[in-house]
């Protein structure tokens, strides 16, 4: 096949873990890295405005389209799966919500074979990609401290902020977790991971921080690494070496952009097991089953798929302060000249600037709910839940023990792949999100919200039995976007892991794999922040100059008595 391209590192997606990838293998200018992206520019409002985000993952031009086959757990219907198909991939249309994960989290990954993976080895990554608050540089009007540096980075490439909360709604929303006896957190990120308070954002200087703001753009500018586009349609192998990937324009092979050291893979949760198989990495009977010949079985290909669900419990508000007062084109209108004349105003912030992590139960070590707030009754569609104003509440439980999988249609890698999540499929999940939904309603029932509650949108205040409830979830419950576990990293030896401690495909040579396919499980919160941590930290795998000294001794705060209360 002809040459395209040469590098000593192919790294295949230009997302949130390939574009740091980019930037670390890069940064000594000892090597050549050339980035394979399917998709086009990121330039425009649509993505860098951060108040448009409704927009980028409703796109063709930005979005690899997929759907979920249908569950019959949730009425039979759909899921959309939005997959960013543009540079900076998913970070380019995800809602920019920033959560490392909690530690334990991390601590599991270590304790189910990952063996380097856990907290106190992941911590200092964290801290190496952060910059937080502006590293402390801009002092906050609301008061709130600067990052603490034992716990935070306050230099790294991604800017991180916590909004501004100038919607009252929003304090309302924090001060109704206190009054319902939940701990409050200035930072979940940080030593106290449980409670309610300020949501924190890949949001900079009124601009979206993608991967590719953070980490691309700045590996590109030094000279030795660039872009290359076109659809990866396999690994190309002598043997069971990697020496390159087959681009694939329209259905027809174009040629190979060859690696001189190694290829690694960042194409996502949905995409990398994708490649992998049709270049005969996967299940044997999987692979037959569509005729491609086996070249390294790995039945872990394409399994554990994973992701959270949530649901949007509406309150109409009494006051006319919500952005449901944005929602008509002329109000639209003048936000998005706002933010592109000064990058300020409504244009200039995700509205997710209000959060909530908490145990639905006693006896449970660390959160096991999630809340992002929003100061509007909005729709998926982006359209008004109903008329007037009001406010909501996404929440979902972030540790289902449901698992779905990844197959492949036909051996024709311009196909999309058949997308299983098996939602809602353990006996546990109904009476999880049940929970969720019931402590939601207590919130919103605090003396904080008196000044602003009116009646309940959605689900109803008919809505109260299990019955009801389950219902409601099946028709309504959404996908939070959070794929991941599809490649999941393991033990050498585990006959189920596709990736060793080292991000190295076992079976092959000079193959990394490195995104957020390789969760044995997902953590809690917002995907974005892990996958970048996986990019860092595989890097240094990758160079073998060492890696990041391990912080064992930093253990975040857990509620002494979570065996014996909820809160």
């Amino acid at each position: 096949m002809k040459t395209l391209d040469e590098a000593d590192y192919v790294v295949v997606g230009s997302g949130s873990a390939g574009s740091a990838l980019a930037y670390r293998l890069s940064e000594s200018g000892r090597y050549d890295v050339v980035v394979v992206e399917a998709g086009g520019t990121d330039a425009g409002p649509f993505i860098q405005m951060p108040g448009a985000l409704s927009f980028p993952m409703n796109m063709a031009r930005y979005d690899w389209g997929y759907r979920a086959e249908p569950e019959e757990t949730l009425a039979g219907r759909r899921l959309a799966t939005p997959r960013g198909r543009v540079i900076g991939g998913s970070s380019s249309i995800n809602g920019m919500v920033y959560v490392r994960g909690h530690a334990k989290d991390f601590d599991h990954w270590a304790e189910s074979g990952a063996a380097g993976w856990g907290y106190g080895d992941v911590l200092p990554y964290f801290k190496r990609m952060e910059c937080f608050e502006g590293g402390g540089t801009e002092p906050r009007a609301d008061g709130l401290p600067a990052g603490d540096p034992a716990w935070r980075g306050v230099s790294g490439p991604l800017n991180v902020q916590r909004g501004a909360m100038e919607n009252p709604l929003y304090g309302a929303f924090i001060e109704a977790g206190r009054q319902a006896g939940y701990p409050l957190t200035d930072d979940y990120n940080g030593e106290k991971p449980e409670g309610f308070g300020p949501m924190q954002q890949t949001i900079w200087r009124g601009r979206r921080w993608s991967a590719a703001n953070a980490y691309l753009r700045p590996a590109m500018a030094r000279g030795n690494c660039r872009l290359v586009h076109g659809n990866v349609a396999r690994i190309a192998f002598e043997g069971t070496r990697a020496v390159g990937v087959e681009i694939g324009r329209r259905g027809r092979r174009t040629g190979i952009v060859r690696a001189r050291r190694e290829v690694v893979l960042a194409a996502g949760a949905i995409n990398s097991p994708t490649i992998l198989m049709h270049s005969g990495i996967g299940d044997p009977a999987e692979l037959s089953r569509v005729g491609i010949r086996t070249r390294v079985a790995r039945p872990g290909v394409g399994r554990n798929l994973q992701d959270h669900l949530e649901v949007y419990i509406q309150q109409s508000c009494t006051q006319p302060i919500t952005l449901n007062g944005y929602l008509h084109l002329f109000a639209k209108g003048r936000v998005g000249l706002e933010w592109m004349l000064m990058h300020t105003g409504y244009g200039a912030t995700n509205h997710f600037e209000a959060a909530g992590f908490i145990r639905s139960a006693a006896g449970i070590e660390y959160p096991d709910i999630q809340y992002h707030f929003l100061p509007g009754a909005i729709r998926y569609d982006g359209q008004a839940a109903a008329p007037g104003h009001g406010f909501q509440a996404h929440v979902g439980p972030m540790r289902s023990k449901s698992r779905g999988r990844i197959r492949l249609k036909s051996d024709d890698p311009g196909a999309a792949p058949s997308i299983r999540f098996n939602y809602m499929t353990h006996p546990d999940d109904f009476p999880e999100f049940r929970q969720a939904i019931r402590l939601t309603r207590e919130l919103f029932a605090q003396a904080a919200f008196d000044d602003y509650r009116g009646p309940e949108i959605q689900p109803g205040a008919s809505v109260q039995s299990d019955a009801e409830l389950d219902a409601f979830i099946a028709e309504h419950a959404e996908s939070a976007y959070h794929p991941c576990g599809t490649c999941r990293l393991g033990a050498a030896d585990d006959p189920d892991a596709v990736v060793d401690p080292a991000c190295r495909v076992i079976g092959t040579e000079n193959l990394r794999l490195a995104d957020s396919s390789i969760f044995p499980r997902i953590p809690y919160g917002n995907l974005n922040g892990p996958s970048i941590m996986v990019g860092e930290k595989a890097a240094d795998h990758i160079l073998g100059d060492g890696m990041l000294t391990p912080e064992p001794d930093k253990r975040p705060w857990i509620d002494p008595h979570w065996r014996e209360r909820q809160r």
